[in-house]
C-alpha cells in the first residue's frame, strides 16, 4: 500500500502543469478565470487586455494554451488568433465567447482556434476544453456544436453566403448593432472613431444589400446568426 502511494505521488510530481495565458479586456473576468484555473491546478503565466499585448506576452512566456476573448479593443480575438496560428504554431487557442452562433464558431476554427467555449460554461467544461487543446483535439461547447450541426444541415447547396465574406471586425460590429448598442457606444467599445464606425456600417449595408441600419438588425434576426441568450 505504501509503495502504491509513493508511486502515485511520484507520478503526480512528474506531470507537467498546463500553462495558460488569459486574454480579456475585463479585469474582473480575468480574475474569475484565474481563480478557477488555480483550483483546477492550471498555471496562469500572464494576462492580456488586448490582442497586441497578448501577442507580446505569448512571445515572452510561450504558454501551452491561450484563453481568448472575442471582443477586445484594437486587435480583436479572431484576428489575434489568426496571428497566433501563424507566428506561434505550437500555442493552442480556445475562444471564450458569449456568442452561441455557428458563424462565430466557424470563424474561430478557420482562424486557427482549437476550441470554442461559451463564457457561461461550467468549470468541468473548461477543464475538458483545456486538456483537449493540449492533446491537439478540438472542443466546442455543446450549444455551439448544435448550432453548427443545424447550420450545415440547412445550407444545402454549399453556396457562400454574404455574411461569410465579412471580416471579423465587420461581424463584431453587426453583432453589437443587433444587441442595441448605439454608434457612439460601439465606437468606444472597439476603440475606433465614430467616423470609422460609419464607414464599417456603410460597408456592411453595401455588402449585404441592405439600405438602412434597422435592416441590418432584421438581417441578423432572419439569418439566426446569434442566439437569444447573448
Amino acid at each position: 500500500m505504501r509503495e502504491l502511494q509513493e508511486f502515485v505521488l511520484e507520478k503526480e510530481d512528474t506531470m507537467e502543469i498546463i500553462r495558460v495565458l488569459l486574454a480579456d479586456d475585463h479585469a474582473l473576468v480575468r480574475a474569475g478565470f484565474r481563480t478557477l484555473l488555480r483550483e483546477l491546478g492550471i498555471e496562469v503565466v500572464a494576462e492580456a487586455s488586448d490582442g497586441l499585448e497578448a501577442l507580446n506576452l505569448i512571445a515572452l512566456h510561450r504558454p501551452d494554451v491561450v484563453l481568448m476573448d472575442v471582443a477586445m479593443p484594437g486587435l480583436n480575438g479572431l484576428e489575434t488568433t489568426a496571428r497566433i496560428a501563424q507566428e506561434f504554431p505550437t500555442v493552442r487557442v480556445i475562444i471564450l465567447s458569449m456568442h452561441a452562433s455557428a458563424e462565430y464558431a466557424r470563424r474561430a476554427l478557420r482562424a486557427g482556434a482549437v476550441g470554442y467555449l461559451l463564457k457561461n460554461s461550467n468549470p468541468v467544461e473548461l477543464e475538458i476544453a483545456i486538456k483537449a487543446a493540449t492533446r491537439d483535439e478540438t472542443y466546442l461547447s455543446p450549444a455551439v456544436a448544435k448550432f453548427i450541426a443545424a447550420d450545415y444541415a440547412t445550407r444545402g447547396n454549399g453556396e457562400i453566403r454574404p455574411v461569410e465574406r465579412l471580416t471579423p471586425r465587420q461581424l463584431e460590429i453587426l453583432q453589437l448593432l443587433a444587441l442595441g448598442y448605439t454608434r457612439k457606444q460601439i465606437a468606444e467599445k472597439l476603440s475606433i472613431s465614430v467616423k470609422t464606425f460609419d464607414t464599417y456600417r456603410a460597408q456592411l449595408m453595401e455588402q449585404l444589400g441592405i439600405s438602412d441600419g434597422a435592416g441590418l438588425v432584421r438581417y441578423v434576426a432572419h439569418m439566426g446568426l446569434f442566439s437569444q441568450d447573448e
